[in-house]
């Protein structure tokens, strides 16, 4: 009973920071509502037996992501008018959305694991059962080509990304540590003698 009561805590913090993610105006803390879901999500599968899956979205989206994401919006000069203009002009559409994906995945839960004859995947594992072994097992053994496929269109995708970068053809300015640690005070000092400072007048 007291798991549950966890779950319902979580669950309901997960909803409201998901909701001030889309509400509020400052994207800093749009972006810090943001690190507060994955937290609860995270807790909420912890209470799933998902550790695995609770650490790595810890791991990679709340350390590395969000992080990264937080330092381009606060070095960025975001216009936060502009960013609001088109909210209420597209609300209706986020509520008609946001209602058929809920009613999509409760039509889901039900006919798989709300059914009598799945209770018992919410059965306790054995002691010496590993979720990273399983989904390790699963993974690589089941699903192993959409794996490779998946990681294939990343990999695409990345170097599409790169490529649309430098579509002007403009060089790349980089700088040589080698030539700047032999540099010399000749070579970025040039003293000229015999000019006069003086004015002449007459």
């Amino acid at each position: 009973m007291f798991e549950l009561y966890i779950f319902y805590f979580f669950a309901a913090m997960m909803l409201l920071s998901a909701t001030m993610v889309i509400t509020v105006r400052n994207p800093v803390h749009a972006a810090l509502f943001l690190v507060l879901a994955f937290f609860s999500s995270a807790t909420v599968w912890l209470l799933l037996q998902a550790e695995f899956l609770a650490i790595i979205l810890i791991l990679v989206y709340v350390g590395a992501v969000m992080v990264l994401f937080l330092f381009v919006v606060m070095m960025l000069d975001i216009n936060l008018a502009r960013i609001r203009e088109g909210f209420a002009r597209f609300l209706p559409i986020g509520i008609v959305v946001a209602v058929l994906m809920a009613v999509a995945m409760v039509m889901a839960l039900k006919t798989v694991y709300l059914d009598a004859a799945h209770l018992d995947v919410f059965a306790a594992p054995a002691a010496d059962y590993s979720n990273t072994r399983e989904l390790g097992m699963v993974l690589y053994t089941e699903y192993l080509y959409p794996f490779e496929i998946s990681g294939a269109i990343l990999l695409v995708a990345i170097i599409a990304a790169i490529s649309l970068t430098l579509r002007n053809g403009k060089p790349n300015k980089t700088q040589n540590p080698e030539e700047q640690v032999r540099v010399k005070s000749k070579d970025r000092v040039r003293i000229v003698k015999g000019m006069d400072t003086e004015q002449k007048t007459s």
